[in-house]
């Protein structure tokens, strides 16, 4: 390379990448490639003497895992970012070499490949643009590649455009929506341009965008907040104030705020609140699975941060396409889910590793509706002390402060992006809509503001919109004036809606009292947080933005905030099948079993947890793996704090089959499911607390609106019937991709459900891992025949609607009471919930977890298929020692039946069922154990 320097870093040993690379690359259709080996490459800008070329070696070189080369190699497939693509490993450099006392110089980093085998340079390409680069983000060479740096010399650039939507007509006020990506309807699109004729100018770019940011779907939510009707004229509540008012109707003494801020927040112990909250980053997990998932999790730990509360770990769900989809029917532009998952993957344990955060809770759901829009869902939970939460908001005078990252040109666009229907050009026009996280700068940023309670008056972070949505939500009747030459700059050059409008990460605002900004400044510099006073709070209720001199942005924020015409939009209500069905046949029960064990959806996700820290800050009581062999799935995961009795549960409920077929009950069996999955490590049913988080296709279409609506009611009826009321929700939808065969790929109907539940005594948590033989298996729960949605009816290639999906069980809540207190006396030695694949997939988790066999001999429905297989809801297995079983039988009430016993002959015997336990384990673990 001319003009500069290289540094290609190796490993000693096998490079663990290397052998996912391979598999990867077969799976894709590259079968001459033998091996792949891999190389981290850092780029410098200018030739470095060998000094300074030994210095940097001895702090990015381990002498023991590493060799290290400043030779150019030759040959291979050498990737490095695009321009403008945030590169946080540079920037660690750099400050390494300031740390050390070297010079400044351009830093940028890239990777290197060299495949072995009969490979030419056709088969270079295929690797090159199947699996080892991502074109929204990178850019890839066969052989050394020329790396990019950042101009560090680019003179600012305060122009605006002026946009004069004024007098255009319907057609051209669609194509201006268009060509700039504001995804804004007819009437919306209207309301502006009557707004700027009563002003009696035209919008600025960065108005324009900044409408078309708050009052995207993805930030101002309307379709939850829209007027629906049937058909027949019939109006339905807004479903965002059906969630309200099934909150409001519980009134749980244990909640503190839900549906406003950040997060929701609950107080289950005195003297301490926990915030709750979790997003989706669906589109841009599509493009660039890694920075896509990575920032998702960065920007739910930045909701917790924003509603002021400590993070203390992360959760994430995550549905791909299948992992053995054909390459060559992918539609145009779509990556293959090897691909996304591997990214997605990497993406979550590269930031809660890294930020310091256990990872653990969630799901892994393979379908091929998610391989064209795959969803990732990222939670996270935090504490407080009471009271610290509860701010004044932003009062006249008041600074407004940026902390954190600085700005580039990620990000622009997001939140419109993620508010439209993907298409084979998506990656290319949405590439600046993609962030890079930085893990490292987001921990000194909650380090910070741990020491900075009670210097602000108000915070949240910057997300979807940035600077634009930050300081626009806090500005809601107060009014500001921000200054966007005065924001820390990645690099000179941006345009201010460039600046006003980037989603860069790891950047918070804050009000901050003027007599405590010198204090603030203070404790940010001494943790190394950059902090920039941006401008005040008015009062005026205006918002008003510069470029040094120039004003760019003025409008007032009770239009910017209430301003957007309601939607008006039409439902059809499902109609699901819910009559009474013939069970299905099933004429080899133990190859149905062995089948639901190996299905994607069932199989051990092992392999995705140990990516993880899950033990990271010790406050890990229920890990996500438990039993024998440090293998079974926990049902939930309980956390409590060092030398603290009590704790908090988590548990996920999803199940987007069922949503296939009756959306409605869907919803209440996943509030079902999430609940029970708490209650079953111990949790208390009275003190429960739910997150919501849809993802659907396009609810302009009237048959998909109709299923939300559906799940809607679902989610109200349930959480009535547990007490358990939603503190805080997401929706994203158009979760759809067009193809350019004109054909629309959408994801099922998914509501991913999470509980958070007080645990009164962490010393007496249980799990489902069999703990002893002789001892026996107690059912609790009706056991209906209800396969439709069912992983029975998947494994048999039967019509999802062959029959009702679970129905809700009335007496659920009573037996969670019970089954309660039981657990709190320490005497049931396992429990596990039933949900997909029924009783003989629980039995046998429960056995694999404890390596224990199982003998079933009493079903609970006389029909095999229905006794073994069927998924009814609100059921649970317990293992409780013989002497203790007239007891257990008297506590938990009628439902409960003795079905079997835990033997320690190694098998699973069920009726129908005689096979070795080593089978069930294979099955369940791939054999990768």
């Amino acid at each position: 390379m001319g003009g500069g320097a290289r540094l290609t870093i190796r490993t000693v040993a096998a490079d663990p990448r290397s052998a996912g690379l391979l598999a990867d690359a077969h799976a894709l259709g590259v079968h001459s490639v033998t091996a792949i080996d891999v190389a981290d490459v850092v780029f410098f800008a200018e030739e470095l003497p060998p000094a300074a070329q030994a210095a940097i070696e001895a702090v990015l070189v381990d002498p023991l895992l590493q060799q290290g080369s400043w030779e150019v190699p030759v040959g291979g497939v050498e990737t490095a970012l695009l321009p403008g693509v945030t590169d946080p490993a540079a920037t660690a450099v750099q400050l390494a070499m300031a740390t050390i006392g070297l010079p400044h110089v351009g830093v940028a980093t890239g990777a290197r490949f060299e495949p072995h085998g009969d490979v030419n340079a056709a088969d270079r390409a295929a690797l090159a643009h199947r699996l080892l680069a991502n074109d929204v983000i990178e850019r890839w060479a066969d052989g050394p590649i020329e790396p990019h740096f950042v101009d560090e010399h680019a003179t600012a650039d305060h122009s605006v455009d002026h946009v004069d939507v004024r007098d255009l007509d319907d057609e051209a006020l669609q194509a201006l929506s268009r060509e700039r990506g504001l995804s804004l309807d007819l009437a919306e699109l209207h309301a502006v341009a009557a707004h700027f004729r009563t002003a009696g100018r035209a919008p600025t770019d960065v108005e324009l965008e900044t409408l078309a940011q708050t009052w995207s779907e993805h930030c101002s939510h309307k379709t939850f907040r829209a007027r629906i009707t049937t058909p027949d004229g019939t109006e339905v509540t807004p479903l965002l104030r059906q969630l309200r008012a099934a909150t409001d109707a519980i009134n749980a003494p244990f909640l503190r705020s839900a549906f406003v801020g950040n997060a929701g927040i609950v107080s289950f112990s005195e003297g301490r609140t926990l915030a709750v909250k979790a997003e989706t980053h669906n589109h841009p997990s599509a493009i660039e699975p890694f920075g896509g998932a990575n920032t998702g999790v960065g920007g739910v730990i930045r909701d917790v941060m924003g509603a002021a509360h400590h993070p203390i770990a992360v959760t994430d769900i995550l549905c791909f396409g299948p992992t053995d989809t054909d390459p060559e029917g992918l539609p145009d532009g779509v990556l293959h889910p090897r691909l996304v998952e591997r990214g997605v993957i990497e993406g979550v344990a590269d930031y809660g590793n890294k930020i310091g955060l256990p990872t653990v809770a969630g799901a892994v759901l393979y379908d091929p509706g998610y391989t064209a829009n795959p969803l990732v869902y990222a939670g996270c939970i935090g504490v407080a002390r009471e009271g610290d939460w509860e701010l004044p908001g932003p009062q006249p005078g008041d600074l407004v402060v940026v902390l954190g990252g600085r700005t580039g040109r990620d990000g622009l666009r997001g939140a419109t992006f993620s508010s439209a229907t993907m298409d084979a050009t998506t990656g290319d026009v949405a590439g600046a809509s993609v962030q890079i996280g930085d893990p490292i700068t987001e921990k000194l940023l909650i380090d910070v503001l741990q020491e900075c309670i009670g210097l602000y008056t108000a915070i949240t972070d910057c997300g979807a919109g940035g600077l634009s949505s930050a300081v626009g939500e806090m500005a809601e009747g107060v009014g500001a004036d921000v200054d966007m030459a005065l924001a820390p700059l990645k690099y000179p050059g941006l345009r201010p809606w460039e600046i006003w409008l980037s989603e860069a990460q790891e950047r918070m605002v804050m009000a901050v009292p003027p007599e405590q900004w010198g204090t603030l400044d203070e404790r940010c510099r001494r943790r190394g947080v950059e902090a920039t006073v941006l401008g005040t709070f008015t009062g005026d209720g205006l918002l008003r933005v510069r470029a040094g001199d120039l004003t760019v942005l003025e409008l007032d924020t009770h239009f910017l905030h209430d301003g957007r015409p309601q939607r008006s939009m039409v439902a059809e209500l499902p109609s699901p099948p819910r009559g009474a069905a013939e069970p299905p046949a099933c004429p080899d029960p133990a190859a149905t079993l062995l089948a639901l064990l190996a299905h994607p959806n069932i199989a051990s996700k092992e392999r995705v947890v140990r990516r993880y820290d899950h033990e990271i800050r010790g406050t890990s009581v229920v890990r996500p793996l438990v039993g024998a062999a440090h293998d079974g799935h926990a049902d939930g995961v309980v956390l409590a704090e060092p030398a603290e009795r009590h704790g908090v549960a988590l548990g996920i409920g999803v199940n987007p089959w069922y949503g296939i077929v009756d959306p409605e009950h869907m919803a209440h069996a996943v509030v079902d499911e999430a609940i029970r999955n708490v209650v079953a490590v111990g949790a208390d049913p009275a003190k429960v607390a739910l997150l919501d988080n849809f993802s659907w296709g396009d609810p302009r279409r009237p048959s998909t609106l109709g299923e939300l609506v559906a799940a809607v009611q679902g989610c109200c009826d349930a959480a009535a019937a547990h007490a358990a009321p939603f503190v805080s929700g997401k929706d994203s939808l158009n979760n759809e991709y067009l193809g350019s065969d004109g054909q629309r790929h959408a994801v099922p109907p998914t509501l991913v459900i999470t509980a958070m539940a007080h645990v009164p005594d962490a010393d007496q948590v249980v799990t489902p891992d069999l703990k002893g033989a002789g001892n026996l298996l107690v059912l609790l729960g009706r056991t209906h025949t209800e396969f439709g949605g069912s992983h029975f009816a998947l494994v048999h290639d039967l019509p999802l609607e062959c029959g009702p999906v679970p129905a809700p069980d009335p007496d659920a809540p009573a037996r969670y009471r019970a089954l309660h207190a039981a657990l709190a006396t320490g005497r049931v030695r396992a429990c596990h919930d039933l949900s997909e694949g029924g009783l003989a997939v629980a039995s046998a988790e429960m056995a694999i977890a404890g390596r224990l066999g199982v003998r079933i001999d009493t079903l609970p429905h006389a029909d095999i298929a229905t006794g073994l297989f069927a998924e009814s809801n609100s059921r649970f297995l317990c293992e409780v020692a013989p002497g203790d079983v007239d007891w257990f039988l008297g506590a938990v009430g009628g439902t409960a039946l003795v079905v079997g016993r835990v033997t320690g002959d190694g098998r699973l015997t069920m009726p129908g069922v005689d096979l070795p336990l080593e089978a069930a384990v294979t099955a369940f673990t791939g054999g990768h154990r």
